[in-house]
């Protein structure tokens, strides 16, 4: 992922697709019958997960994606037929990169885990993860589940930039990386250091940007798949070994993509099933919601190029379902009701940075203590998000506040780097329901307001039901809405629509968050007993 990347002019994408190489669809020859009548529709997975990399292991499907400071980070989503996922586990556990990622003295917001990689090794039935952090050096965790637990196997001093990590078929690792200069470098037989690392490829000018590598080897052809952000995906091959010489084709330039108002398919993996067919995963840049995963079918030229098969000249919104065995069981849903019971957090949650894992807990119920005394949501420890799901959809919170203290803030956000909230304020012994908005950040994410009341009413008792809408469909900004309930059957409206901006540089889209925090001193508590995220 690069964070200067600007749209290029349309008339300049048009130049670049008549003079550097192979358009998605051209050379297409007839696609192969799938066994199965089942469609899918485009995204398969209409959440936030960018940057991915997807691989098979057996008859199962994984893949990874960026979270940057959310914590834990680099989430790992399991399939069994690539339309239908679930979120399994995260190979980074804690974002232990520095004090900013505890925002202690500093923050880390759109740092963090970037594009990473995925992968597997049969020779010790292991799946390593692998990326760089703040351009600084590379990590390396290792599980031999997905759901963990995670390990560190290494820390390399070189920063694999946007890392594509490949096992050989003679067992020996290598990473593909870099923006623009690509290299591979190799790593030692345990992983755990550098052994050698070239350059192997240097992007034409005249086709700008190329980053985001996934490194494979088809057909003992050796591929560094790339992207050209954010409208365009490109390939190197090598018959000559791991190191070159490459050359390069494109896979596809400003092709219209499956989701209205959103952009072009691009960056992702590429990834063959049981029975031998090739499918690409692609995101589609989709705010305010994120960047949302893209499924399409992939078939290879003769000379061993592959080409995107289109609908209509575009990427499909639909296509016949992949042709794979029957699933062992249905995967978790990504909606749904979590009443927090158990010990641990389910795997849907990621915290705003590193939580203080002293301040909150779960089983009847999650329970938020108070870990910051700020007036700023952006400094607060402990908030909790989770995804939206899109196009629309309804995050519903009951929540105890009958141990709130004075000058305790506690509630349901709509998170991003303009941000809104409906909940709690508890001052001089009275708590009021409240609906603030203006909470904003600056282009180098430093708050430039922490919030302003615009809508209130009293409450009595100690329960709450807490409402936020969002549409999320891309293409412009969108409304989110508040609402409340006393008794979880009629909610009331709570203050204006708030407008859901639909900017790209935060790179991560809006999220549902819970907070509690303090505004006077420590101590206060809420309880919420149960969190919901329904759709129309």
């Amino acid at each position: 992922m690069d964070l200067s990347w600007s749209h290029q002019p349309l008339t300049r994408r048009r130049t670049l697709a008549a003079a550097t190489g192979l358009a998605a669809g051209a050379l297409l020859p007839p696609g192969p019958a799938l066994a199965t009548a089942a469609q899918y529709t485009n995204p398969v997975i209409w959440q936030d997960f960018a940057d991915l990399d997807i691989i098979r292991v057996g008859d199962t499907y994984y893949a990874s994606a960026s979270t940057m400071h959310y914590s834990p980070g680099a989430p790992v989503l399991r399939s069994y037929d690539l339309v239908n996922w679930e979120i399994a586990g995260h190979s980074v556990p804690v974002l232990d990169f520095g004090a900013k990622y505890d925002l202690n003295g500093a923050r880390g917001y759109v740092r963090g885990i970037w594009a990473s990689s995925l992968a597997y090794r049969p020779s010790n039935r292991t799946f390593y993860w692998l990326g760089q952090i703040d351009f600084a050096r590379t990590y390396l965790y290792t599980a031999t589940a997905v759901e963990g637990p995670w390990n560190r196997l290494t820390t390399i001093s070189t920063p694999y930039y946007d890392a594509g990590l490949l096992v050989d078929t003679d067992d020996t690792l290598y990473v593909a990386y870099g923006n623009t200069t690509i290299s591979v470098a190799q790593l030692s037989p345990d992983g755990r250091d550098q052994v050698r690392t070239q350059e192997v490829f240097r992007t034409p000018s005249s086709v700008g940007t190329l980053e985001g590598a996934r490194f494979y080897k088809i057909n003992g052809q050796y591929y560094i798949f790339l992207t050209r952000p954010a409208n365009g995906q490109y390939i190197l091959k090598s018959s000559s070994g791991p190191f070159g010489p490459y050359t390069m084709r494109q896979v596809l330039l400003d092709l219209r993509g499956p989701i209205p108002g959103g952009g072009v398919p691009h960056q992702g993996g590429l990834v063959r099933t049981q029975s031998g067919a090739w499918y690409y995963m692609a995101f589609v840049d989709a705010y305010p919601g994120g960047r949302l995963p893209a499924l399409a079918p992939v078939v290879w030229t003769a000379d061993g190029w592959p080409v995107v098969q289109l609908v209509n000249g575009a990427w499909g919104t639909t296509y016949p379902s992949p042709a794979v065995p029957a699933p062992p069981r249905q995967v978790t849903p990504m909606t749904g009701v979590d009443t927090f019971d158990g010990t641990t957090l389910k795997p849907g949650w990621e915290w705003n940075h590193n939580p203080d894992n002293t301040k909150w807990s779960v089983g009847n119920g999650l329970t938020l203590r108070t870990a910051t005394v700020t007036h700023d949501l952006y400094w607060a420890r402990n908030t909790l998000t989770h995804r939206i799901q899109g196009p629309t959809s309804t995050a519903t919170v009951q929540l105890d506040h009958s141990a709130m203290r004075d000058g305790d803030r506690a509630g349901l956000a709509l998170l991003r780097d303009s941000s809104a909230w409906i909940g709690l304020k508890r001052d001089g012994g009275t708590t009021r329901v409240v609906m603030v908005t203006g909470l904003t950040m600056d282009s180098n994410w430093n708050t430039t307001g922490t919030g302003t009341e615009i809508a209130s009413a009293p409450v009595s008792g100690g329960r709450i039901w807490l409402r936020a809408n969002a549409d999320i469909r891309p293409g412009a900004p969108r409304p989110g809405t508040f609402s409340y309930s006393t008794d979880g059957i009629t909610f009331t409206r709570l203050g204006p629509a708030f407008s859901m901006g639909n900017d790209w540089r935060f790179f991560m889209g809006y999220r549902f968050a819970l907070f509690n925090h303090a505004t006077q001193a420590l101590g206060g508590a809420v309880r919420v007993t149960r969190f919901e995220v329904s759709t129309p």
